[in-house]
């Protein structure tokens, strides 16, 4: 049990930088290619994609660091970062769909890929927080 909890530590650790790292990313260094994601029909105005774009780059930092830094509330954040992963993931139907060449995705089957890790993030994040037990107390509370 020990043994799982240190697995589950890291891993939420390694998740919460790795959603640091990709918010720092909207705002700097890859902010032309996170706006080519942003669905059309979600946003035609380049100042609204760049604002759905910044938007999401701070919700990601602030998870990223809550994730990382865990607590009592850890699964507070797990379910919803779990919540924000399919939040965005028409953004990656949209890259897939209107053959969008970004981050390296460049053929079908690499935004294909992409598409069928989206799950695992959502697991990732419910699994390493305990997420998926929040979501059940919830549940239960509203019944």
């Amino acid at each position: 049990m020990v043994k799982n909890n240190i697995i589950k530590k890291i891993l939420r650790i390694i998740l919460g930088l790795g959603m640091l790292y990709i918010g720092v990313g909207h705002l700097t260094f890859s902010r032309i290619e996170f706006q080519a994601q942003v669905p059309m029909w979600l946003a035609k105005e380049k100042n609204l994609i760049d604002f759905v774009v910044i938007t999401s780059g701070i919700i990601e930092i602030l998870l990223g660091v809550l994730m990382s830094w865990g607590g009592k509330f850890k699964a507070n954040i797990g379910f919803a970062l779990a919540i924000f992963y399919i939040l965005i993931f028409p953004g990656n139907i949209s890259q897939y769909i209107n053959e969008i060449d970004a981050f390296g995705l460049n053929t079908p089957n690499k935004r294909l890929t992409r598409l069928l890790f989206q799950p695992l993030l959502i697991i990732w994040a419910l699994w390493s927080t305990e997420g998926l037990h929040f979501f059940k107390k919830v549940k239960n509370s509203v019944k």
